[in-house]
Parts: structure tokens; sequence; C-alpha cells
């Protein structure tokens, strides 16, 4: 008998041996700051794993800065070092380019193309293809103070941008506030993430025919935009030092009557812990241009996509699926909001950001990118540079981006 109990226990330990090494680690990198944090994500992953006892997620947390060249030097070595990745919606042409991501296309059922928001599938596209599914969605909102407006005699909030400038002048000279408007124009991404938004407005076009266009047509009339309203005085000259951070600060100290935006501001300025305007934030869509569009909305999305060395491919896009599913987003909806059309109208997710839901409804559907191209961060250097040149009354408009369609066309 204790013959027999001894092969009994070997057998059990076999067993177990063999289980545990049919038993698959997803390694899954993500950034540490993002609308999710590292406790939301961490939670989530523990429940996937609940219900998929065969999968375990090894998860690794990195600054920004640092997401993509790790998901590049991860490639670079074999292509093995994840099996999931956080990415940005820049850099998509680059990675399809090289070949970083696994095509999904036809892993996504057909019917669910639909009820996802058009805007939010620009996040992983590239070329007809996609090459991960979205899941952080973010846009720039246009912000105003209630009270302020309401104080100028201003019965309805903009429209348009030149409702916008219209009414900034009316409370300028009303003295309510020395600079009505406030933007995140330093030298930075930030500053692409608002030209972008002004050049959608303006129904402009990044590239004619293959060549830089970012001196023509509605592209052009984006940046003539920013640079009259710091001429005219209705914009705070320190924007062109400003980051998004500084924006909310400006904003939430009652210093301006229209901000641009990420949708994390709104709960902030809306805490009287951290804001003097608390209850008297109004949003909207960022405008539209008369005869051109009713708004406008740059994408500052992120998706998940599977490394092409990924070893685990079909437990990944498991992964995945979860991590982006409407029940998932829906249950953290305070914190990111939902890719999904069908979560607008859940009360559980609305309750308490209503104003925020009804604008994001009408962003989502018209969000749209940055210049699509393989040498994105190339592009967005040179851009930064002309166009701070023109904000800083170096270099009229027109010349600064004439400028930078001759440099960019030197690196596609």
């Amino acid at each position: 008998m204790k013959r027999l109990n001894q092969v009994a226990v070997a057998v059990m330990m076999t067993g177990c041996a063999i289980g545990a090494s049919a038993e698959t680690t997803l390694n899954a990198l993500f950034m540490s700051q993002a609308a999710y944090s590292e406790a939301d994500i961490k939670a989530m992953s523990a429940d996937f794993t609940k219900a998929n006892p065969g999968i375990k997620v090894k998860l690794e947390f990195v600054p920004y800065e640092a997401l993509h060249d790790k998901i590049v030097a991860a490639n670079g070595a074999g292509g093995s070092g994840y099996d999931v990745v956080l990415f940005d919606v820049i850099w998509p042409a680059e990675f399809a380019k090289n070949k970083m991501l696994v095509d999904v296309t036809k892993r996504i059922p057909a019917d669910q193309v639909g009820k996802v928001f058009d805007g939010a599938w620009t996040t992983v596209n590239n070329n007809g293809h996609k090459l991960g599914m979205p899941w952080i969605l973010d846009t720039k909102y246009l912000y105003y103070n209630k009270d302020m407006l309401k104080k100028a005699g201003i019965a309805n909030p903009p429209k348009t941008w030149a409702e916008v400038l219209q009414q900034a002048k009316i409370i300028k000279d009303k003295g309510l506030v020395k600079y009505p408007l406030v933007w995140s124009w330093s030298q930075s991404e930030a500053m692409i993430c608002d030209f972008t938004t002004l050049a959608l407005a303006h129904k402009g076009q990044f590239f004619d025919k293959g060549k830089p266009a970012f001196d023509k047509g509605g592209v052009l009339d984006a940046a003539k935009l920013m640079q009259a309203s710091l001429a005219s005085g209705l914009t705070n000259p320190n924007s062109r030092e400003y980051l998004e951070e500084d924006v909310r600060k400006v904003f939430s100290n009652g210093e301006a009557a229209f901000a641009l935006n990420w949708t994390y501001m709104y709960n902030m300025a809306n805490d009287p812990k951290q804001s003097k305007v608390a209850g008297k934030v109004g949003i909207l869509p960022a405008p539209g241009v008369a005869g051109k569009s009713v708004a406008s909305a740059v994408n500052g999305s992120m998706g998940l996509g599977i490394p092409s060395g990924s070893k685990h491919a079909d437990d990944a896009w498991k992964y995945i699926s979860y991590m982006t599913s409407a029940p998932v987003q829906n249950k953290y909806a305070k914190l990111s909001l939902p890719i999904w059309k069908a979560s607008y109208d859940d009360a559980a997710v609305t309750k308490g950001q209503e104003e925020l839901i009804a604008a994001a409804k009408q962003s989502m559907a018209v969000m749209a990118g940055r210049p699509e191209t393989p040498a994105y961060t190339q592009l967005s250097t040179i851009l930064q540079k002309h166009l701070q040149k023109a904000l800083l009354g170096q270099t009229p408009v027109a010349d600064a981006m004439k400028a930078a369609s001759t440099e960019i066309a030197g690196i596609r």
C-alpha cells in the first residue's frame, strides 16, 4: 500500500508539472501614467486570470516616454519580449512599416466593428489594417467658464472657432479676465495636438498627393488662427510655454474663460479641493468652422496590440478582447471613456458626468489622427520648431509653414 501511495503521489506531481508547463504566461507592457492606474490594470488582469485559469499575466509598467523604445527594443531583440503592448495612436505607421505588430483585422468579428466609434478605430488603423484594439479613448474638448460667460451677457457657449474668438473679445473688453484663452503651445507634442484640432476643424489636409501641404488650405488657416489669437491679446502669451497641466491650473484658478484640454481635466476642474471654478465648468466638443465642420477632435487615444514575435498570439488576443470589452470599460468609465457606442446610453457610465458624455458622443464620431507617417517623430519635431517661430513672431506664419513643408518633404 505504501508503494502504491508513493506511485500515486509521483503521478500527481508529474501531472502538476505537466499542467504547470502547459500554463501560458503573457508578458504585458503598459505605461505607468494613464487614464487607468496601475491598480486598475492589475485588478482587470486579476479578473481575467480568474476567468482563464490556464493563463497568467505578468505586468510591466514604464513611463510613457519609455514605452515606444521598449516596444522597439523588444522587437529588435527577436520580438519575444512581450505578448501584449500598449501603443500610442501616432505609432501604427512606423510599427506597420517595421512589422512590429500583428495584423488582427481578421480576428475582430465583423458585427463588432460598427459598435465601436469610427474615430476610435483610427487609433489602431494603418492603410485599412487593424494593428490592435483601441482601449484608452481620449480627445481634447473646449472647456468654458459658465459664470464668466453669464457675466459677459453671453447666452450660449460658442459652436464655432469664430464664435470662440468673438466671445473671448467680449469677455476681455468687459474686463472679466485679461487673457480669455489658454492653450498648451509649448514646443512639444501638446502643441501639435492643439494645432491638429484646429486643422481638422478647417478640413485641412496634411498631405497632397503624398507631398507635405502644411502651408496650404485649412492647415495654414489653423496656424493663422493661432497666431492671430495671440496678436489680438485674446490668448495668454504664456501659452507658448504651457503644457496641459499648466492649462488646467490656469483655467481652474479662474484666469481663463476658455481652454482646450483632454478628458482628465473635467473632473479635476470640478473638484473644489483643487479648483476655484468647481461647479462652473462647461464642456463642449472642440468647435468646428462654419461651412466646413460642426466639431473637431484630435485622436489622443491608445490601443492594445500583439508584438509580431509573441509565441502566444491566441491567448494574447483573448486578454486584449477582455480588457477592451464593454463590461470592463463600463466598470472603469470614470477613469477612461469606453470605445463602445452603446456605453454612452448606460446610466452607470453617464451618472455624474452627463455633460462630458454628451460632448464625447459628438467628438468620438469625428475624431481623427495627427499626420500619418512612419517618420512621425521627426515630422512632429520639425513642425513644432516652425510653428513656435510663427507664434513667437520670429517668422511670418505663411513662411514658417512653407519651411515646415519643405523640411518635412526631406524625411518622407
